[in-house]
């Protein structure tokens, strides 16, 4: 009598990053060399949370052994949030045991992770759940150095974005505002930021008081380009994250009642465009201080996310899908997959959560490595040191058509 093979679910949450269809390839195989079915799930827990079950595609190694080398998700993706009532998680488990499945592999970031984390708890040991690491925010809790796959291939794509806008800056004598993704970290802004060069960089972790007013972020871009041209140069690109938007004083911003928001309770980060309200207040001010500049405000994000993988991200993803499957395959269940000094370090779910919010912790750039250091040091901007010198400080003074107290003064607390 033949014997049931068991099946593996896959699907993908949140928005989309290079090498997903990387995983889902290497998971594939693997699962499928291993005696197991593989059910593609399409739009992440989208339809699994109406208990309906015709939104599946069986996977077979000939249709998914070349998908790695392209963007986006094969399987679609969505923010659909089932921990937003235990009503959703059953329809979830319902729609999967309906299916066949017993072993569900999860892609994406801090909220879908969670999402498989509530799912495996509910399920009372009658689903193995795995989760993969996808965010081009590098942002999920993983030790130091290790990327969550995507980042790379959007800090590539980023850099070449950027570099391309410094040429043109310099040509026409104009400042850039280029907003990258990140919703509450700066870790994509500062990788593209610090690797091609730009002016200065602008992450929501060097700021500790919280909420921060607008104006000390017109001050901060201000200064910048003010010692930018003592320098000589009247053009500059700065990079800012978008996560910007999650600390500034809602005051400033005339209210974010009216911002929609995700399945997730997140801002939709495309509903304010930082950028906008950062150039139309920076253009107001410079024309105050008699200062003229063309200032021009492009988001850096929607080009990234679905970009073809670079090699490293193509490797990376192999060997996490691999990992992922073969846990399955061997019994495991409730952790998240990581690459650690070459070898597969499953992450217990139970590790992934901060006992303060009870949500996945978030990894933050940390402003007191020596990386983000070196990255300062490379930046322009106004430093103590500056409003110290007597002489620095009367000519940047004289830029602005004020007195060098009246300067420090405003400027000081922009630092």
């Amino acid at each position: 009598m033949a014997v049931e093979r068991p099946t593996v679910g896959i699907l993908v949450g949140g928005g989309p990053a290079p090498g997903i269809n990387s995983v889902i390839s290497a998971a594939t195989i693997r699962s499928i060399l291993g005696g197991s079915d593989v059910l593609g799930i399409i739009d992440g827990f989208k339809w699994l949370m109406d208990r309906s079950t015709g939104q599946v595609r069986p996977l077979s190694i000939e249709e998914v052994s070349r998908i790695h080398f392209r963007g986006g998700s094969y399987l679609g993706t969505s923010r659909a949030n089932p921990t937003r009532s235990a009503e959703s998680l059953d329809n979830v488990l319902f729609a999967l045991s309906s299916l066949g499945v017993t072993r569900l592999m999860t892609i994406g970031g801090d909220d879908t992770a969670f999402s498989a984390l509530t799912l495996e708890e509910r399920a009372g040991g009658q689903l193995q759940v795995v989760h993969v690491p996808k965010t081009i925010d590098n942002d999920l809790d993983l030790p130091h150095g290790i990327p969550t796959f995507g980042f790379q291939t959007a800090r590539h794509v980023g850099v070449e974005i950027v570099k391309n806008l410094m040429v043109d800056a310099r040509a026409t004598s104009r400042w850039y505002l280029v907003v990258t993704m990140g919703r509450k970290t700066g870790h994509l802004a500062l990788g593209i930021g610090k690797a091609v060069g730009a002016t200065l960089t602008i992450i929501p972790e060097e700021f500790c008081e919280r909420p921060v007013r607008l104006q000390r972020i017109v001050d901060l871009l201000i200064g910048a380009m003010i010692k930018r041209l003592d320098h000589g140069r009247a053009d500059g690109v700065a990079v800012l994250s978008e996560g910007l938007i999650e600390i500034l004083d809602p005051r400033d911003l005339g209210g974010l009642e009216h911002v929609e928001r995700d399945d997730h309770g997140h801002l939709r980060m495309s509903e304010v465009n930082v950028g906008n309200v950062l150039r139309r207040e920076l253009t107001k001010q410079l024309h105050q201080l008699g200062l003229s500049t063309s200032l021009v405000a492009k988001n850096v994000g929607y080009e990234l996310r679905c970009a073809d993988p670079i090699p490293y991200d193509i490797e990376y993803t192999r060997d996490l899908g691999y990992c992922a499957a073969q846990y399955l395959l061997d019994g495991g269940t409730s952790a998240m997959v990581s690459i650690q000094n070459g070898r597969f370090t499953p992450i217990p779910f139970k590790q992934m959560v901060d006992s303060s919010t009870g949500r996945t912790k978030v990894r933050m750039v940390d402003i007191d490595s020596q990386s983000y250091q070196i990255a300062r040091q490379y930046m322009i901007r106004l430093m103590d040191a500056d409003l110290n010198n007597r002489d620095l400080l009367g000519r940047y003074a004289a830029l602005a058509g004020l007195s060098p107290e009246a300067f420090r003064e405003r400027f000081s607390t922009a630092l």
